[in-house]
């Protein structure tokens, strides 16, 4: 006999408990109408993967969510205070929040609805019918992958959370925007012999502008190696093999290595949408939507947050993001 799948009716499913996804919720709760968050890790998991002593650029205010203040004493938030604010709202503005649970598919219905299907932690598939689904996923557990022999070995991490596993070890960093400067700088404080291996031929202008003077400065003293034009071609056991991109007859080089932090960025991930019928502009990875409403070319399917941006997304988006829920619960009061 075939095991039978639990199906649960919900006037509204999020998918995604992150900062926008909540938002969407308290202002659909706001106008009286609850509904349901999928999230497959824990609330805001986003955030938890930010780098432990990490420090927005934003300011509380602008991180606020469902007008409830973010109070902090300094001027821009850390990673804990947004930790702590984002969960404490979520707890006393009782979100209905299924924690650990994967979205697997959205399925437009004949009658206009949809059944959007999960899998628990525990493998167990569970079906909600609904009449609108939001879907407020980030991308930060798709990093983008270097494709390099030697990328599967346990010393490579996609993503880095504090330094002090690294004291004194020899760290090579591949890219050299934000997360790799501050990255680091943070190593630099444990002893870290430090590598930065860049395709860029001049430092990102994107670094922060307080920080880049310090960075800079560390690495004119030589206490960071900065290799400008250059990219990582293999990584080895104890070393990793960079090539010179500013000259074709450049040769390969190693350097001793115990653990490479590839920190280049990631990708979008839109399977859920498209395979629901929304259309993703396949070059910069946007979906379509209606900017006043968040509505996709699906009726009763939105987005909400990072997911509408396209590639040069980062953790600022919230400052924007945050509204998309405003709009999308206006559009959705007028049609029931």
């Amino acid at each position: 006999m075939n095991e039978q799948i639990n199906v649960q009716s919900e006037k509204v499913v999020i998918i995604g408990a992150g900062p926008c996804g909540l938002s969407a919720a308290l202002e659909l709760q706001a106008i009286g109408i609850q509904s349901l968050i999928i999230e497959q890790n824990s609330v805001v998991h986003s955030i938890y993967q930010y780098p432990t002593y990490m420090q927005f650029f934003s300011t509380s205010e602008l991180l606020e969510i469902g007008g409830i203040a973010f109070i902090t004493p300094n001027d821009k938030p850390t990673r804990r205070e947004a930790l702590q604010y984002y969960r404490d709202v979520s707890l006393r503005s009782k979100l209905r929040i299924n924690s650990y649970e994967s979205a697997t598919s959205i399925t437009p219905q004949a009658d206009g609805s949809f059944q959007v299907q999960t899998v628990d932690r525990f493998g167990a598939v569970l079906v909600y019918e609904t009449r609108f689904v939001i879907v407020a996923t980030g991308y930060f557990d798709h990093p983008n992958m270097l494709g390099i022999p030697g990328e599967e070995l346990s010393k490579v991490s996609h993503f880095f959370q504090e330094a002090h596993p690294y004291t004194g070890m020899k760290v090579t960093i591949i890219g050299g925007n934000n997360s790799a400067v501050d990255a680091a700088m943070e190593l630099l404080r444990v002893g870290a012999e430090i590598t930065i291996v860049y395709r860029g031929d001049q430092y990102s202008r994107s670094i922060k502008p307080w920080v880049r003077p310090l960075f800079e400065s560390m690495v004119s003293k030589g206490k960071i190696r900065m290799l400008f034009s250059s990219r990582v071609i293999q990584i080895n056991e104890r070393s990793v093999t960079v090539q010179p991109l500013d000259a074709d007859d450049s040769a390969p080089f190693e350097i001793d290595n115990d653990f490479v932090l590839a920190l280049t960025g990631f990708r979008p991930e839109r399977t859920l949408l498209t395979e629901a019928g929304a259309e993703v502009n396949e070059e910069s990875t946007i979906p379509a939507f209606h900017p006043e409403t968040m509505e996709t070319n699906v009726p009763g399917l939105y987005i909400a947050g990072v997911i509408a941006a396209g590639r040069e997304a980062n953790e600022i988006f919230i400052e924007s993001g945050r509204h998309h829920g405003k709009l999308i619960a206006s559009h959705i009061q007028g049609q029931i």
